[in-house]
């Protein structure tokens, strides 16, 4: 295990190092002058040498990729063109937000899969509905899944708001920036209630789509592994299709859907971006698509590294999970 746990973070490094070289080389390849975008361009060529040397540009171009490096190492992401700030510190204002309606996303995701899987493994009443409607929902853009549940859950029944993260005004601010989890740790459990409220819509669309992808996964382990010898002779002992299910079958099934669940997260940001838009959340994909318009490219590169970590980093896991759940997996 310990073999195994090494490798992966290894590679994990590898992984990571390129990506941060390759954004940098993007930078390096724009045409937009990081200079002129910061100064303006009625700036005197004095002021904009001085910039330059300020920002180390004018050094050879390794010596300048260790000190981005560097940087990027103390949480150093560069300066905003746009908001004229730390991109690390607009990060740590809009992040909390994603990660909390990502987080909520996998959560109904990894609810609804299973559901899926045991509900049609075992024949449950309703289970057929619910792959309709699964597969109805994963059958329609992101975009247009939100909008239709504003349209209905919002504007016809009233039941769920529409936008924003909460309808309070004196909602706390922390410690974690997670409103349902701060919530609680405030003793406010207004906001958390709230809070959750206002995740229901946007979570669930983002979760529609990797909920079907990883519930059929699962879904095939489970009817494969049901076949196996020893699931034949726990029955033989007497014990109910449930028990086996569950006490045998389960853990031998995890292996494909934690490695569909570890691919489906980096589609589920991507599509956590776009619903941000539409439910108004102030998160990282607000942020993105404002400084897209005004070549914002520290901001951009901040987000797409933050990102590419995440989808690593998340990845990793799901590998050492999987070595968990299966130890015959090779090491």
């Amino acid at each position: 295990m310990l073999r195994l746990i090494a490798k992966r973070l290894a590679g994990m490094a590898a992984i990571i190092f390129a990506l941060t070289a390759v954004i940098f080389l993007l930078q390096k390849i724009s045409p937009l002058d990081p200079v002129h975008a910061m100064l303006g361009g009625n700036a005197s060529k004095a002021a904009i040498a001085q910039q330059r040397h300020a920002l180390g540009l004018d050094r050879p171009i390794l010596s300048q990729f260790w000190h981005y490096l560097g940087g990027l190492l103390h949480g150093d992401f560069g300066t905003s063109y746009r908001t004229r700030r730390p991109v690390g510190s607009d990060l740590g204002f809009f992040v909390p937000a994603t990660l909390e309606l990502a987080f909520y996303g996998l959560l109904f995701a990894i609810v609804l899969a299973v559901l899926l899987a045991f509900g049609t493994t075992l024949n449950w009443p309703g289970a057929r509905l619910l792959r309709v409607v699964l597969l109805a929902g994963a059958s329609t853009p992101a975009f247009l899944l939100a909008i239709g549940a504003i349209i209905i859950f919002y504007q016809h029944l009233g039941w769920l708001p529409a936008t924003g993260r909460t309808d309070l005004t004196n909602a706390p601010d922390g410690p974690t920036g997670l409103l349902t989890l701060d919530g609680l740790l405030n003793g406010r459990l207004d906001v958390t209630v709230d809070a959750f409220k206002h995740l229901i819509l946007p979570g669930l669309a983002v979760a529609a789509g990797p909920a079907v992808s990883i519930g059929r996964v699962l879904r095939s382990s489970l009817i494969g592994e049901m076949q196996s010898g020893y699931a034949k002779t726990a029955r033989a002992k007497g014990l109910t299709e449930g028990r086996v299910l569950r006490g045998h079958v389960l853990r031998n099934s995890l292996g494909p859907a934690l490695s569909m669940t570890g691919l489906q997260v980096g589609l589920m940001f991507a599509g956590v971006l776009v619903i941000e838009e539409i439910f108004s959340w102030p998160g990282i994909g607000q942020y993105t698509a404002q400084s897209i318009p005004v070549a914002d490219f520290p901001a951009i590169a901040g987000v797409t590294l933050l990102l590419g970590v995440g989808y690593v980093v998340i990845n990793t896991i799901v590998d050492i999970l999987q070595a968990i759940a299966d130890p015959r997996i090779n090491i």
